[in-house]
């Protein structure tokens, strides 16, 4: 099955589950012909239906609940309930029981891709080993959330220096309703999490991401208590990973389940009411992308920072730790690296493959 054949059918069966929006498809199209790391954001089903394949001495190990979509770019901030500003993986849409090393092969090749585009300037095997030495920190460890109050001052740099507030806002405020109707569901969960009941506010379409195009984002807007406030619903859907398994998957959302069971501080506004994935809005509460991340950085301390706040998530899978060790004895140093550099190759064919069609 190539990649036009795959993208077609995953597209037929996310029809299947939600009210699909056509323009955003189209939109998502145009991206993934853009370059190898957009592409890579937006095929994680292909991901799902290829990994195992091109890695099967991976797929024999110990299975968590994973991430499943995990690049450079799923890392971000959000506040907790004491107002600390909390860094860590951002979104969980794609998360789903696989075996340990998937995320960590993915997080890799993203990497990789990135480094080839020449936003990153770390070496192959810097970067994969700056990975897996976090990871395996983490494991060791039992985690540790990564709260930007006291500690870890130069990720508080780093994420402050992200943050564009007026940019920010100015961006949502410019959203409109859109052609489809708010469902009566989404408006209600979306109301559900705003700070007051009755509180006045509008509801506008959002078009963000790249893997979740397609989805229906609606965005409630308003002003409380002296300044702007923001929440967000996005439509549910099963992981890729349940189509990739072509029926012998099962459907269950793993969204909320992995973020409650991992080393991880919540943010109190996150939650799935019916349907909807529903999360707050805010310059310190989104996504920090590369192009936001300062010239001066340290990257290889980054990545390793990303390692250990995948091992965070794998931490909260029962035996996970014991069980993760033991098969990390048995790999070669390299193993990472050589994933990664395999992966690569596949999705690099098939970008190449979608772009010239």
């Amino acid at each position: 099955m190539n990649i036009q054949e795959a993208t077609a059918r995953y597209e037929q069966w996310l029809g299947q589950h939600i009210d699909v929006i056509e323009s955003d498809i189209a939109r998502k199209h145009q991206q993934m012909a853009l370059a190898p790391f957009p592409f890579l954001r937006a095929t994680y089903y292909r991901w799902a239906q290829t990994w195992q394949d091109a890695c099967p001495e991976l797929a024999s190990a110990a299975t968590v609940l994973s991430v499943g979509d995990l690049h450079l770019e799923n890392f971000g901030t959000w506040r907790d309930a004491e107002g600390r500003l909390v860094w860590g993986i951002n979104d969980f849409d794609e998360a789903y029981p696989l075996p340990w090393p998937a995320d960590l092969v993915r997080l890799a090749t993203s990497a990789l891709i990135v480094i080839d585009a020449e936003h990153l300037s770390i070496a192959h095997s810097g970067a994969c080993d700056a990975i897996l030495s976090g990871y395996l920190k983490s494991i060791k460890d039992g985690g540790r959330p990564f709260v930007l109050a006291d500690e870890h001052g130069w990720l508080r740099v780093l994420a402050m220096q992200t943050l564009r507030e007026e940019r920010f806002w100015n961006k949502l405020n410019a959203l409109v309703p859109g052609k489809e109707r708010v469902p009566e569901d989404a408006a209600a969960a979306l109301a559900q999490r705003l700070p007051e009941p009755g509180l006045e506010h509008r509801i506008v379409h959002r078009v963000a991401g790249l893997g979740s195009l397609g989805r229906q984002r609606w965005v409630a807007l308003a002003n409380w208590r002296g300044g702007k406030i923001a929440r967000e619903a996005k439509a549910v859907v099963p992981s890729a990973s349940c189509w990739a398994a072509d029926g012998a998957a099962n459907n269950d959302f793993y969204y909320l389940p992995i973020t409650r069971a991992a080393v991880r501080v919540p943010d109190p506004v996150l939650d799935v009411l019916d349907s909807w994935i529903v999360r707050r809005l805010a310059p310190d509460c989104c996504r920090i992308e590369l192009t936001d991340l300062p010239e001066s950085r340290d990257e290889h301390k980054l990545l390793c920072t990303m390692g250990y706040e995948t091992g965070n998530i794998h931490l909260g899978s029962p035996g996970a730790q014991r069980s993760i060790l033991q098969d990390l004895e048995r790999e070669p140093g390299t193993w990472l690296k050589e994933s990664a550099k395999r992966m690569r190759k596949l999705v690099m064919s098939d970008w190449k493959e979608w772009k010239e069609s």
